[in-house]
């Protein structure tokens, strides 16, 4: 079994605001693209035009609707990949090392060399964040596009993930959460960022920023109706009077 290191100081991860997130399936595509020639490739598909069409994606977006502290609901969309936990049981499952966290900045890979494609670190995993190939035999998942981040062909700016640099609302945040003071952090405070699915003890480093209540646009106050307008300007003014 594969042993996780004693102790990572840089700890490289994603921030991601549910009250922004738009689930326009930006960063999976970019994802995909990415990685389909990088670290991992190819993400192999099966069928993608058939009747059922499956592939490898290393970002996956799901949509629920919620309840709200307001009348009425909320839709949320909740985009998700592998965390890099902290403690990844994906990681001490494995039989050969082919599931490993590097001590260097914590992130989690797979040697597709060693893999011998049994799913243990799949079944491991609480997040279900594992993608198993079909058509290569071996397990691969986000690597946080080690290939890019360290690539020093491209300016300094655009060394983020894919996911990351392709948002289109700012809703995904790159940086080292091992650090109190980067920006990550002091969002993640800032914010009340918290660990999915704390009750696993995995301490994933990835961390969610909580969707804001219909009260939080308003002052704390409840969302009032407005009235139907039928000229697009009195509607837009009477939105802006009531969240004075």
């Amino acid at each position: 079994m594969t042993e996780l290191p004693k102790k990572t100081n840089k700890k490289l991860g994603l921030v991601i605001d549910l009250d922004i997130c738009v689930g326009c399936h930006a960063c999976a595509v970019s994802c995909k693209e990415w990685n389909t020639s990088g670290h991992s490739s190819p993400l192999h598909d099966v069928e993608p035009y058939g009747d059922d069409p499956t592939g490898v994606w290393f970002n996956r977006i799901h949509t629920f609707e919620v309840e709200t502290e307001v009348r009425g609901s909320k839709t949320v969309h909740f985009p998700k990949s592998c965390l890099h936990c902290d403690d990844a049981p994906c990681v001490t499952v494995c039989p050969t090392g082919a599931s490993y966290k590097r001590d260097e900045d914590g992130i989690v890979l797979v040697n597709a060399e060693t893999c011998i494609g049994c799913k243990l670190c799949s079944w491991a995993c609480p997040y279900g964040a594992r993608e198993y190939d079909e058509t290569a035999g071996v397990m691969k998942k986000c690597t946080l596009c080690v290939d890019k981040i360290y690539n020093e062909n491209l300016p300094e700016n655009e060394r983020l993930p894919a996911c990351v640099s392709s948002c289109p609302t700012g809703a995904r945040s790159f940086g080292d959460l091992g650090d109190e003071n980067s920006e990550v952090s002091k969002l993640v405070n800032e914010r009340e960022g918290y660990n999915l699915m704390p009750e696993q003890d995995c301490k994933p480093l990835n961390k969610y920023l909580p969707p804001k209540s219909n009260k939080d646009l308003f002052n704390n106050e409840e969302l009032k109706p407005v009235s139907k307008n039928n000229n697009f300007e009195d509607w837009i003014n009477e939105v802006e009077n009531a969240s004075k």
